[in-house]
């Protein structure tokens, strides 16, 4: 995503910037480094700049450096629509973020939304709704919810499954798609980190959805309190050695280990995990897991930090 196209608003430090590009360009990163930098001095706040500064060094080995403008860039726009901060954490290697940015999320699939079911299915052979489907079977479900539904995928895979369907999803782009599916009871435009338990749904379906957060503690309690008794969760997920490891895509993976820790916490004492290649990625496989979690315990309050729920 070519976000450090944007304007400065000084055409000054914009004619820098595209000398800058055109050293870059041929080669000569070193010179380009040197002419943002020292523009950047006029355009402190300028966060695109400081994101793209943080490419180049990064490009060169300076890790530090890299660190430092991704800093600066965080510092300029909070919401980090860029996701400097991810690169940041990557640079460094000690990572902070527990989720992707939600505006930098929003701005990223609003940009695909025309065509990403084609890059998606077509491309990197995704296959995260299918499997989620061919792991529950052939039973059929009331009412259920699609987390980050997208452009409606998940919602087409299991549409005939279950008498009512709703969708959400922090992309409007992305809405506007599924929407036109004309295959949802309702949908909603809204942060996962935001979601308050309020209906009861039989199946929760999260395809390729939580390697967008790092901490996966609220989202199971949320799921949780969320599902009708004898209610199912089904997502995906890739898979880590680590508990919770931020990819250089700025994808989280998790380990085993932690989905088990995590949904055990929230209630779940029926937990699948099952190998599988979720799609591809410049050819090669991604190796994650299609989860299935149920039998929750009688519980109430699940909704917080997954720790210190009340009994019934």
């Amino acid at each position: 995503m070519a976000v450090w196209t944007a304007s400065s608003g000084d055409l000054v430090v914009d004619r820098r910037l595209a000398f800058a590009e055109g050293y870059a360009a041929a080669g000569d990163l070193p010179a380009a480094i040197s002419i943002l930098a020292e523009a950047m001095d006029l355009v402190p706040g300028w966060a695109a700049g400081w994101f793209r500064l943080g490419e180049w060094r990064a490009e060169t080995g300076d890790a530090a450096g890299a660190a430092t403008a991704w800093d600066r860039a965080v510092a300029a726009d909070p919401s980090d629509m860029l996701g400097a901060g991810l690169k940041r954490d990557l640079a460094r290697a000690h990572p902070v973020a527990e989720a992707m940015p939600a505006a930098f999320v929003e701005a990223l699939f609003d940009q695909y939304a025309d065509h990403f079911d084609t890059a998606l299915v077509e491309t990197l052979g995704y296959r995260a709704p299918w499997l989620l489907r061919d792991a529950l079977g052939a039973r059929r479900w009331g009412r259920a919810m699609d987390l980050g539904c997208g452009t409606g995928l998940a919602g087409q895979v299991f549409r005939d499954a279950v008498d009512w369907l709703a969708g959400c999803d922090l992309s409007a782009g992305m809405l506007a798609q599924a929407q036109a599916k004309g295959i949802y009871d309702r949908l909603d435009k809204i942060d996962l980190a935001t979601l308050e338990i309020g209906e009861s749904y039989d199946l929760i379906v999260a395809a390729d959805v939580f390697v967008y957060l790092g901490a996966l503690e609220r989202i199971a309690a949320w799921c949780a309190g969320s599902l009708a008794p004898g209610g199912t969760l089904a997502f995906t997920v890739e898979s880590g050695d680590a508990p919770v490891t931020l990819r250089e895509s700025r994808r989280f993976a998790h380990s085993r280990a932690y989905l088990r820790e995590v949904l055990t916490a929230a209630g779940f004492t029926r937990i699948t995990l099952t190998d599988a290649v979720l799609r591809l990625d410049r050819g090669a496989p991604i190796q994650g897991f299609t989860v299935l979690a149920d039998g929750l315990l009688p519980r109430v309050n699940r909704q917080g930090d997954g720790e210190g729920f009340a009994l019934a």
